[in-house]
Order: structure tokens, then C-alpha cells, then sequence
């Protein structure tokens, strides 16, 4: 387990902070024997806890890729499974799979199938609770669409929720990918949506937990 890169400027300037906090708390506890000042060094370290929980970065290896196989992108709940049209580059009616990550989860996000990025965008957006349904829609999100070597195309987006402000989206067209690669963090809670074939296997249930990079969730057809 390491910290993430995308934290690790957050929690150093997050630690001089809370010192800063702690040592003037610590002054006035042995002045005045102040019950404020033993909350504050307190709650300071609950508050460094969370954030380091936060941007903990496990080591996963998904062992036994094979073709056709789609993998957890994700930490989270599973909240969506059901057809709906993408129409912002499929185009065409697709099985969606949605994953919501609470502040608790690992926000790294991997790629969910090997292949080739040939699509990716950014759009800004609003910031509602990613567990709605219009938030796949209407929040800022990082769209990416990866051509597996058999072909077949597989879009997954990166959503921004309520408290979420910044999605990291490393993907750049062109690129080969594959699975145990990471593609992006989003900060704070969110979700990525999925959309595969119709025919897809899809291999997870509603309100299940997976885990990013780990948990298969669908099997394209052969």
C-alpha cells in the first residue's frame, strides 16, 4: 500500500497545517490545561487519518486476463445495470454498469479491458450526488472508449459527484492499454459508468461491492 500521487501534494501541505494547529494546541494545553486544545489535536488527527485513508493506493495485480473479460474499473457499489442509448459517441443502445465509490473506497480507477484508447474527452458539468441517475449526463465526466483486439468497443466514464472537484483522466488517444493500468483518480465521491454490448455477460448484481482492478464484471461474447 502507497500513497497516491495525486495526494501526496494535499497531504504534505495538509500535515504542516494540521502541525502548525497541533503545536499551537499544545501550547495552550500546557498553559491552561485547555479540554479545547485536547479536541483539536484530536479531531487534527481524525481529519489527516481520513485523508490518508482517502489517497491509499493499493498494489493490485488481476492475474488470468482473457480476452472478452471486463474488470471492475473501480472501488464501490454496483447501482446501475440496465440498456440505455449513449449517444455521445456509441451512438447505439448499450448495457450500462454503474459504480459508485463513497469517500470510504480506493478512487484509483483502472482500465477495465486491454486494447487501444481511441476516444477521450472532457466535459464540464454540474456537481449532484454521483449515485443519480442524470449524473452519468449531466456532471462533469471524462469519457473513454478503448477498441479491445477483437474489435469490439468499450466506453467507460469517470463522473464527478457532489463533493468531487477534480477528475485525473491519464488517457490519451492512440495509446495502448490494459488491465492492471491505472487510467485516472477522482477526488472524493463518484462514480464510473460502463457501457458494453448488448450481449455482454454481465457477471455482478445490483447493490454488490467490487473492487477495482480485481472483480470481473462482464464477459463479452465470443
Amino acid at each position: 500500500m502507497t500513497i497516491h500521487k495525486e495526494g501526496r501534494r494535499i497531504l504534505l501541505t495538509l500535515f504542516i497545517l494540521i502541525a502548525i494547529v497541533d503545536l499551537l494546541a499544545y501550547w495552550q494545553l500546557m498553559e491552561n490545561h485547555s479540554t479545547v486544545a485536547k479536541y483539536a489535536i484530536g479531531v487534527s488527527l481524525l481529519v489527516f487519518l481520513f485523508f490518508l485513508n482517502f489517497f491509499r493506493n493499493p498494489n493490485r495485480v488481476f492475474d488470468g486476463f482473457e480476452e472478452g473479460m471486463i474488470v471492475a474499473p473501480a472501488d464501490g457499489t454496483v447501482v446501475v445495470i440496465e440498456p440505455t442509448i449513449e449517444d455521445e459517441y456509441l451512438k447505439e443502445k448499450r448495457i450500462q454498469v454503474s459504480i459508485f465509490m463513497s469517500v470510504f473506497n480506493v478512487h484509483a480507477n483502472w482500465y477495465p479491458t486491454s486494447g487501444k484508447v481511441i476516444y477521450y474527452t472532457h466535459n464540464n458539468g454540474r456537481f449532484m450526488a454521483a449515485n443519480l441517475p442524470k449524473s452519468s449526463i449531466e456532471n462533469e465526466r471524462s469519457t473513454v472508449v478503448v477498441e479491445t483486439r477483437s474489435g469490439v468497443k468499450i466506453l467507460f466514464r469517470q463522473v464527478a459527484g457532489a463533493l468531487a472537484r477534480r477528475i485525473v483522466t491519464y488517457s490519451r488517444e492512440g495509446e495502448e492499454c490494459c488491465v492492471n493500468q491505472q487510467m485516472g483518480f477522482i477526488k472524493f465521491g463518484s462514480r464510473v459508468d460502463l457501457f458494453l454490448p448488448l450481449d455482454a455477460e454481465i457477471l455482478v448484481n445490483m447493490k454488490q461491492c467490487v473492487t477495482g482492478n480485481k472483480t470481473v464484471i462482464a464477459r463479452l461474447k465470443k
